[in-house]
C-alpha cells in the first residue's frame, strides 16, 4: 500500500519561497510518475507540476512556470516542490500524487497525500 505524506507548508509573505516535500512509502516510487496539485477554497483541484520516473522530464501549469520547480530523489522516495516568487493566488492546499502517467488530470493518479496548507499573505 502506498502512503504519501506532504510537509513544508505554512504562511509566507508574497514574494517569498517555500519548499514542499512528499515522502512516499512502498516499493513503487521509483517507477511512478509524481505530481503536485492544489485546491483553493471554492475551486476545483488543479494541476501544478509533474515529473517523470527518472526526473528528466518535468511539466508545469502555465500559472507556476518559471516560479516553481519539481524534483525527486528516488533514493529517499521523496518528491519536492520548490516554490518561489509566491503570490496570494498561490494560496491553497497542496497535494502530491503518484501515478503511472505524467498527465495533468487528477484522475490519472492513483494515490494521494492528505495535503499541506500554503498561505501567501499580500
Amino acid at each position: 500500500q502506498v502512503q504519501l505524506v506532504e510537509s513544508g507548508g505554512g504562511l509566507v509573505q508574497a514574494g517569498g519561497s517555500l519548499r514542499l516535500s512528499c515522502a512516499a512509502s512502498g516499493r513503487t516510487f521509483a517507477i511512478s510518475y509524481m505530481g503536485w496539485f492544489r485546491q483553493a477554497p471554492g475551486k476545483e483541484r488543479e494541476f501544478v507540476a509533474s515529473i517523470s520516473r527518472s526526473g528528466f522530464n518535468t511539466y508545469y501549469a502555465d500559472s507556476v512556470k518559471g516560479r516553481f520547480t519539481i524534483s525527486r530523489d528516488n533514493a529517499k522516495n521523496t518528491v519536492y516542490l520548490q516554490m518561489s516568487s509566491l503570490k496570494a493566488e498561490d494560496t491553497a492546499v497542496y497535494y502530491c500524487a503518484q501515478g503511472n502517467l505524467a498527465l495533468t488530470t487528477a484522475t490519472a493518479y492513483d494515490y494521494w497525500g492528505q495535503g499541506t496548507q500554503v498561505t501567501v499573505s499580500s
